[in-house]
């Protein structure tokens, strides 16, 4: 079968099915041409939200399928690749961020929602990579513990200096693996091309940035500028999407090694077999568990 044939296939299934297929914009070309909404992961599972399909796919990691699960408890959600987890949320759980609260107990404790469901019921407030600023400015408590990630946490806190962060030794591998260095050969290679980053670099990568957003903060930026040339500082395949997106302008990966390879354990079978009924894995929540984690989620639309 050609690519075509299983695309083919997929949006056969999924309209006699009542299927609604998500994508995180790390997940390949073929993958985002065949689903209904591609995008971050909050913004995929609010989307989910607002749908009548009663299954949804996830394309993308365990926890984004989980926030879909919170969100969207009447609904059947399959985890496309079973294997597809996360480093970064899988590096702190519920006891240890219990015993951190025993220490620090008078300070809100802020969850990148690159966090397990678990983990989210014992935090006091979800964000994002593009809310983090706005909702910790927003918190009454000028102490603030920010987990799991320590360079998000550390570009959040320098832009607010009023408030005392404590940060724990978390990260996106992925992301932290870039260098001051990697930046230096990248603007060598490309001295005309403007620098893009996330935040879940390293401060030092951070730091050299013409712009600094979350991945479709990224896109947008790069969509709308007058710029020609951009490096991209965050997983390679935005680099592919956005120059098949923007023709007229030049795309350049901060390294060949800027890719998750949880994010590329999805594949365009995997999607075709969760359709079919053979695949995937269907994410099933304790209802005490999605309760205590939609709480966190729920402050985070409060505010913002």
């Amino acid at each position: 079968m050609s690519v075509k044939d299983i695309q083919d296939k997929i949006i056969k299934l999924k309209k006699e099915k009542d299927i609604c297929i998500l994508a995180h914009c790390y997940q390949s070309p073929d993958i985002l041409e065949v689903a209904d909404f591609v995008g971050d992961s909050f913004a995929l599972a609010v989307n989910a939200t607002k749908v009548k399909n009663k299954t949804v796919i996830m394309c993308g990691v365990r926890f984004m399928a989980e926030t879909v699960k919170i969100l969207s408890p009447e609904k059947t959600v399959i985890l496309s690749n079973p294997t597809a987890g996360c480093p970064m949320a899988e590096q702190m759980d519920r006891e240890l961020i219990t015993q951190i609260k025993e220490q620090y107990p008078d300070y809100t404790v802020v969850a990148y929602v690159n966090t397990t469901s678990e983990l989210k019921t014992v935090c006091d407030v979800c964000v994002t990579s593009s809310s983090a600023l706005k909702i910790c400015s927003k918190l009454d408590s000028d102490k603030i513990l920010f987990v799991p990630d320590q360079n998000l946490g550390t570009y959040i806190a320098q832009q607010m200096p009023e408030k005392d962060f404590k940060l724990l030794p978390g990260c996106c591998p992925t992301h932290a693996k870039m260098s001051k260095n990697d930046v230096i050969k990248a603007k060598e290679a490309h001295p005309d091309a403007l620098f893009l980053v996330h935040p879940e670099c390293r401060p030092e990568v951070v730091e050299l940035a013409d712009y600094v957003g979350s991945t479709t903060g990224i896109m947008d930026y790069a969509k709308k500028s007058n710029a020609k040339e951009f490096i991209i500082g965050t997983e390679n395949s935005i680099v592919q999407h956005l120059q098949l997106e923007c023709e007229d302008k030049r795309f350049y990966p901060l390294s060949k090694d800027f890719i998750c390879s949880n994010m590329k354990a999805t594949t365009l079978v995997d999607v075709l077999d969760c359709c079919t009924g053979i695949g995937g894995e269907i994410i099933e929540l304790d209802e005490e568990i999605r309760l205590g984690a939609k709480r966190c989620i729920d402050k985070m639309i409060e505010l913002g």
